[in-house]
């Protein structure tokens, strides 16, 4: 459907306002007068019986001026062509939604300017008649907030990496202040005292330098040297006509990237659950076919040899959830299981439900999760003491517990070392 035209796809052959049964109730005329929303309804040919205050204040008209217009007088002239269709197909199907999911309305004021809409429909019988109202919210403020945003966003991402730039050097200039601190502890080894004073300091250097550089330089600085180095080898082995060696290094590149592109969405989604930035967008949705998408969006993502194995019980009804943050969850726990599994090992992905929870349990034959580690995991920063090298901020499952407390599940997990992890989600199905 197209822009606001899509809204008003309703029928009834009602005549005026007075030929609605409930029109004349002075407890239903007060709560529709008094609704902070805008509130249209409109009979089969397309013409606008009755409507409340606010709905014409939204589009610039006196009292009782919208009734009798017809419902493309309210639509810009682009939306128009096929609406006749859409009233027909709506007609035929009708059900109380939101209207525009995944786009922007727009509606057309009596003066010809237009402005960004969020509509929901509802609709009854009457009469054997089909009346369904149009529910209107003017959305300009929350477009030109959702606009500041997105430039606040852009702006630290800019900012994210001249800060990258600025600890490069600052890491550069440690490193050169603690050779001439070891130098110095050389020089001052002759007293004794001297020299344990000298020592302890070096020592707590060196704690400093080990954090700072396993924080800065691991996550920002490794990646951007992978860059540089294919960078320049991609020069050589073109001149050479080496395809399979520069397309070896365009991967790399991507790799590095991508990295440090988690890192900087890490940073961004946890500055929004802590800012209550996070709004909720639920709706129906199949779980199987879900989890079918997840499969095909993830699979190229696993290491060499692993595959994702995903069992799914039916459903004999939709889930009602935001299926962007669950498919952020899963993105995470399944790159985490991949992360910390070895080639050639298995993922395995289940769905379960009982009348009133949707139950998902993600299991890998890593290398599990110390005993003494397990109850920090969902803590920010913290990463287990097996890690290693793996790459890692240690916020992922502190953004995925934040965001299962926003559908209202619950996150649990049982681990042991050496032979793998399963997470287990739980959703409401509605």
């Amino acid at each position: 459907m197209s822009g606001f035209s899509s809204l008003f796809l309703i029928s009834c052959t009602i005549e005026s306002p007075a030929a609605i049964p409930f029109a004349s109730n002075d407890a239903f005329r007060e709560i529709f007068q008094s609704m902070s929303e805008g509130i249209i309804m409109v009979d089969e040919s397309g013409k606008i019986i009755l409507s409340n205050p606010v709905a014409e204040s939204l589009f610039g008209y006196k009292k009782n001026e919208l009734n009798g217009l017809t419902m493309e007088d309210l639509v810009p002239v682009r939306f128009r062509g096929n609406h006749s269709k859409l009233r027909a197909g709506y007609n035929a199907r009708p059900e109380p939604r939101r209207m525009g999911v995944g786009r922007d309305l727009t509606a057309l004021r009596k003066d010809g300017s237009e402005f960004p809409i969020e509509i929901s429909l509802s609709y009854t019988r009457l009469q054997n008649e089909l009346l369904v109202m149009a529910f209107v919210s003017d959305i300009s403020q929350r477009k030109k907030s959702e606009e500041a945003l997105k430039r606040s966003e852009e702006q630290l991402i800019v900012y994210a990496a001249e800060l990258e730039k600025k600890v490069q050097l600052r890491t550069e200039a440690l490193n050169s202040s603690i050779a001439e601190l070891e130098e110095e502890v050389k020089e001052r080894k002759k007293a004794e005292e001297e020299a344990h004073k000298a020592l302890e300091k070096e020592r707590e250097l060196n704690e400093l330098k080990s954090k700072f550089v396993s924080i800065a330089s691991h996550e920002f600085r490794t990646p951007l040297s992978t860059v540089l180095s294919s960078t320049s080898l991609i020069s050589q082995y073109n001149e050479l006509g080496d395809r399979e060696k520069v397309n070896k290094h365009v991967k790399r590149i991507k790799n590095s990237v991508n990295h440090l592109t988690s890192i900087l969405n890490d940073f961004l989604s946890l500055g929004k659950l802590e800012e209550g930035r996070i709004d909720l967008q639920r709706d129906y949705f199949n779980p199987c076919e879900f989890l079918d998408e997840v499969r095909e969006e993830l699979g190229s993502t696993l290491q060499n040899g692993q595959r994702l194995h995903i069992e799914c019980e039916p459903l004999p009804i939709m889930v009602y959830s935001d299926a962007r943050i669950l498919r952020n969850i899963f993105f995470n726990l399944i790159s985490n299981a991949s992360k910390y599994s070895g080639v050639d090992k298995g993922i395995y992905l289940s769905c379960l439900h009982d009348d009133k929870y949707l139950t998902f349990k993600i299991r890998d034959e890593g290398i599990g999760i110390p005993l003494s580690d397990q109850k920090h995991m969902f803590e920010r920063f913290f990463r287990a003491s097996n890690a290693g090298q793996v790459q890692g901020t240690g916020l992922g499952l502190n953004i995925v517990k934040r965001y299962t407390d926003l559908l209202g599940g619950t996150i649990t997990f049982t681990s042991e070392e050496g032979k793998g992890t399963m997470f287990t989600v739980s959703i409401p199905i509605e």
